[in-house]
């Protein structure tokens, strides 16, 4: 077997965290020197980084894992290999119930796979590398799977939340903050090899940066360091409400490179429904930090919550619904309950319907639509800083984000341009107008 001959092909579902992990396999695949495909009939092996958050997430990596099965019949596929979540949680049910796959690697199994991959070249099959949830896999070269002018950046892994809904304790173990020299190193390994102009920090809980490996709080330490690297604009993602201090949003004031967006899963409002899920904050303590992030002004706020949490009442939903026209929030994703398997909160009584989840999440999506709608209508006349990313060639206009738009989950920005522009160009742009939320407009 030359492993130059062998042809690779990549699924990665899930968050963004999960995409960094699929970005440090692809690089340990290519320094063991294995090429990459794009089109599964193509690839030789085929591997799938599966995500189990929730039951949708489940049912979209087991889905995917018998989409490339098909590949074993139809395509050149000799070999199937799912990796991550799904794995690490339901190892000793998948590995005889889905016998299409030949390997199953767990979250801390990922430096494993090049080894994984010869042994099935050997002949082996059935390869379950069981791992401890605690176990740490080392960190890699990534390739990366972004457009080259941004990159996510992990800098802790699991989680101490212990939220009663959460299954991510249980799979990717406790939290553990990585050192800020390697941060700073991947971040400076990843700006000398791509034109990144955005680093987006992650985490499960970005606030919580070194509070176990230094014994107090360095996330201001670590962005101040990152400030100094040749990027134009970090972003954070992931930011528990009780943790986010005075001192955090004045460094983010200070610096210019930190962009106003705080993501903030606040998942409800009610303080019966909150103290359920163990929440660590009150409605009192969410109005609040509301009040000083207004008092600052110009910050993008994103939130999630969660609908049809057992023992939520249609009298909680109202309480959530007032908040959500009082604050106004920018962003918010919606999220039915899902049960998971060993969490506190699949114990609980008072069980929500699929149905009543249904509507009350139709309810709150709808309410936010109207909305984020007023909001765009109040930026017209406004200049924002706008990274370009892609034409739409319906509209012939030049679409991109502005500091307050993460990738993916938030809106963006259609944009007319007398000049010529590349991928990742950063300018400023008069905003004009907005349709469903989509804000348009001219660069200046």
């Amino acid at each position: 077997m030359n492993k130059r001959d062998i042809l690779i092909g990549v699924v990665s579902l899930g968050c963004d965290k999960n995409r960094i992990d699929t970005e440090e396999m692809l690089g340990r695949l290519a320094a063991y020197g294995a090429r990459f495909t794009q089109d599964a009939a193509e690839a030789d092996v085929i591997v799938v980084n599966t995500c189990a958050f929730i039951d949708k997430a489940k049912e979209e990596a087991i889905s995917a894992l018998l989409e490339m099965a098909e590949h074993k019949k139809t395509g050149k596929c000799r070999f199937l290999i799912a990796t991550g979540c799904l794995p690490q949680r339901y190892m000793d049910q998948l590995k005889d119930g889905l016998p299409e796959v030949d390997a199953w690697l767990g979250t801390a199994g990922y430096d494993k796979l090049p080894d994984v991959i010869d042994r099935l070249y050997e002949g082996e099959r059935g390869i379950a590398v069981a791992n401890s949830k605690d176990d740490r896999c080392p960190v890699a070269p990534r390739v990366l799977t972004t457009p080259e002018h941004y990159a996510y950046l992990k800098i802790a892994e699991g989680c101490d939340n212990k939220c009663t809904y959460c299954a991510i304790p249980s799979i990717r173990g406790a939290y553990t903050s990585r050192p800020i020299e390697s941060i700073v190193a991947e971040a400076e390994r990843l700006l000398a090899e791509h034109p990144v102009k955005e680093l987006i920090v992650v985490a499960q809980d970005v606030t919580r940066y070194g509070e176990d490996l230094y014994g107090e709080n360095r996330l201001t330490d670590l962005l101040a360091r990152l400030c100094e690297l040749p990027v134009e604009w970090i972003r954070t993602l992931y930011l528990y409400p009780e943790k986010i201090t005075d001192e955090l949003l004045d460094f983010i004031d200070s610096h210019p490179k930190m962009c106003r967006y705080l993501d903030i899963p606040f998942q409800h409002y009610c303080d019966r429904i909150l103290k359920r899920m163990n929440r660590r904050i009150t409605s009192k303590g969410i109005d609040e930090l509301i009040a000083k992030i207004d008092a600052r002004g110009g910050y993008t706020v994103r939130s999630t919550f969660i609908v049809g949490f057992p023992g939520e009442t249609d009298d909680d939903v109202d309480a959530l619904a007032a908040f959500l026209r009082r604050a106004r929030l920018d962003r918010c994703g919606f999220f039915e309950y899902s049960e998971e398997d060993g969490t506190p909160a699949a114990k609980l009584p008072d069980k929500v319907s699929d149905e009543v989840k249904r509507q009350r999440f139709e309810r709150l999506y709808a309410l936010q639509e109207e909305i984020m709608a007023a909001k765009a209508e109040s930026k017209i006349g406004s200049i924002a800083d706008v990274i370009y990313e892609d034409i739409d060639f319906d509209t012939q206009m030049f679409v991109g984000r502005t500091r307050g738009d993460a990738p993916d989950v938030d809106s963006r920005i259609e944009f007319g341009s007398k000049q010529p522009m590349e991928i990742g160009e950063i300018c400023r742009v008069k905003v004009t107008g907005s349709k469903y939320g989509i804000l348009t407009g001219e660069r200046i």
